[in-house]
C-alpha cells in the first residue's frame, strides 16, 4: 500500500502516463514523417541545391503554420470520432464535398505520381548499367507489392517497416556535420528572411510550403486519431504527438538543405529538376558521409521515401473519398463489398505507376511538381476547417478560442500570399525579374 504522497505513488502515476502516451502516440508522428516521402526529399533538396541556405527560415515559418493546421484535425478528430471529409460533407453538403474531394484526388494523384517517379530515380541510380530498363522493371514490381500487400490487411505494418527504414536520413544529419558548413551563416539564414523577387526562387519558395504542408496530411491525421478511437481525454498526448511529429519533419528538412547547400551549391553544381541527371548531382550532399557509397545511399533513402509514400497517399485518398460519401470501405472487403473504395484505390496505383513510366520523363521535375500544386490548394482548405472548427455544434467547448483563430487567420494570409506570388511570378514573370 503506498500513501496518497509517496514517491511510489508518484512513479506508478507518471509510469501510467507514459503509457497512455504511448497507447496514443503514433497519428502525428506517423502523418509528419510520411510527408517527408519523394516530393520532401526532393524539394528540400533542390532548395539546398540551388539556394545554399536562403531557404532556412521558410521552415521556421511552415513548422509555425503547420502546427495550428495539425492540432485543429487532431482535436476535432479525438472530439467528434470522425473523419475530415465526413464533417465537411455534413456542414457543407454534397455539392462542395465534391469539389474538395476532386482536388484532394488531383494533388495526390499527382503525388503518387511522384512516388512512383522517386522509385524509379532510385532504380536507375542502383542499377546504372541497366539505363532507363530499370525504371520499367522496378515500377510495376513495386506498385504490385504496395497495392498486394496493402489489400492483404498489412498495412500497418508496412507502415511501421517504413517509418523504421526512415533512419536512413540520419545520412544527411551526418553528412552536414562533416561536410563542415559555416554554422553561423546556417544559424544567420534561419532566422533572418532572405527573399529573391525572382520566379525560380518563389518556385522553390512555394515548393518548400507546398511539400511540408499538405492537404492530404489534415485528411490523414484526422482519420487515424478517429480510427485509433481517440477521445477527448486523449487530446493533450494527441497534441504532444502532433507537435513531436512536425519538429522531427522540420529537423530532417533543415538537415537535408544544410546538407545540399554545403556541397551541391558550394561546389556550384547546378541542378535542373527537368535534368535526368539531376538525382545524381542530389546525391553528391551525402558524400561526406558515405564517400563513394553517396549515391546508393541517396538512392535507398529515396525508394524508402517513395514506398512511404506509395503505400499511403493512395490509401488515404481513398479512405477520404469513400468516408465523405458514405460508401463501403475496408482494405479487408471484397470487390463485391466495397467496389468503390477498391476501384479507386487500385485506379490511383495503376494511374500513379503508369505515368511514371513514360520514356524520358524527367523524375526529379515530376517528384516536385505536386508540391507546386499542394502549395497552391492548400489556401481553399484551411477556411474550410476554421469553419468547423470554431462550430459548437460539432466541437462544442473544445471550439476554437480566440487565440486559435488568429494564429489560423495568420496562416491563411501566409498561405495565400504565397500562392498569390507565385501565380504572378507566371503571370507576370517580369515583375519578378523573369
Amino acid at each position: 500500500m503506498s500513501l496518497p504522497g509517496s514517491p511510489l505513488r508518484f512513479v506508478r502515476s507518471r509510469r501510467a502516463r507514459v503509457l497512455v502516451f504511448l497507447s496514443v502516440v503514433g497519428p502525428g508522428i506517423i502523418t509528419a514523417n510520411v510527408d517527408n516521402d519523394a516530393t520532401g526529399v526532393t524539394g528540400y533538396a533542390l532548395a539546398g541545391s540551388q539556394f545554399g541556405y536562403d531557404l532556412l527560415w521558410v521552415l521556421i515559418v511552415t513548422a509555425l503554420c503547420l502546427g495550428p493546421i495539425q492540432e485543429m484535425v487532431a482535436r476535432m478528430g479525438t472530439i467528434t470520432g470522425k473523419g475530415l471529409s465526413d464533417l465537411i460533407r455534413e456542414r457543407f453538403g454534397v455539392a462542395p464535398t465534391v469539389w474538395v474531394m476532386g482536388l484532394l484526388f488531383l494533388a495526390n494523384a499527382a503525388t503518387t505520381v511522384a512516388e512512383f517517379a522517386g522509385v524509379a530515380g532510385a532504380a536507375q541510380l542502383l542499377f546504372p548499367f541497366a539505363g532507363g530498363v530499370a525504371r520499367y522493371v522496378a515500377i510495376p514490381i513495386v506498385a504490385f507489392i504496395v497495392w498486394f500487400l496493402v489489400l492483404r490487411g498489412s498495412f500497418r505494418g508496412v507502415e511501421r517497416l517504413m517509418l523504421i527504414l526512415t533512419t536512413v536520413f540520419l545520412g544527411y544529419i551526418v553528412s552536414a556535420a562533416l561536410a563542415h558548413p559555416d554554422w553561423g551563416s546556417v544559424l544567420r539564414h534561419t532566422v533572418v528572411p532572405t527573399f529573391h523577387a525572382r520566379p525560380a526562387f518563389i518556385l522553390i519558395f512555394i515548393t518548400v510550403v507546398g511539400t511540408t504542408i499538405t492537404p492530404w496530411m489534415a485528411f490523414f491525421q484526422q482519420s487515424n486519431v478517429s480510427d485509433k478511437g481517440l477521445g477527448p481525454g486523449d487530446l493533450r498526448y494527441e497534441r504532444i504527438d502532433t507537435y513531436a511529429g512536425i519538429v522531427m519533419l522540420n529537423l530532417v528538412a533543415f538537415f537535408i538543405i544544410v546538407a545540399t547547400g554545403a556541397t551541391v551549391f558550394a561546389h556550384h553544381v547546378h541542378v535542373d529538376p527537368a535534368d535526368p541527371a539531376a538525382f545524381d548531382k542530389i546525391a553528391l550532399a551525402l558524400e561526406p558521409f558515405a564517400g563513394g557509397y553517396a549515391t546508393a545511399l541517396f538512392a535507398i533513402g529515396l525508394l524508402n521515401a517513395s514506398l512511404m509514400g506509395a503505400s499511403i497517399l493512395p490509401l488515404s485518398t481513398t479512405y477520404a473519398i469513400t468516408e465523405a460519401f458514405g460508401f463501403e470501405r475496408g482494405i479487408d472487403k471484397s470487390f463485391r463489398e466495397a467496389p468503390a473504395f477498391l476501384t479507386i484505390y487500385t485506379t490511383m496505383i495503376v494511374l500513379g505507376a503508369g505515368i511514371a513510366m513514360f520514356p524520358g520523363a524527367p523524375l526529379a521535375l515530376i517528384t516536385n511538381l505536386p508540391n507546386i500544386i499542394n502549395g497552391s490548394l492548400l489556401p481553399l482548405l484551411l477556411p474550410l476547417l476554421l469553419i468547423l472548427v470554431n462550430d459548437r455544434r460539432i466541437m462544442g467547448r473544445y471550439a476554437n478560442g480566440p487565440l486559435a483563430n488568429v494564429l489560423g487567420g495568420v496562416v491563411l494570409v501566409v498561405l495565400s500570399v504565397v500562392t498569390v506570388l507565385f501565380l504572378a511570378s507566371f503571370v507576370a514573370p517580369r515583375l519578378f525579374g523573369g
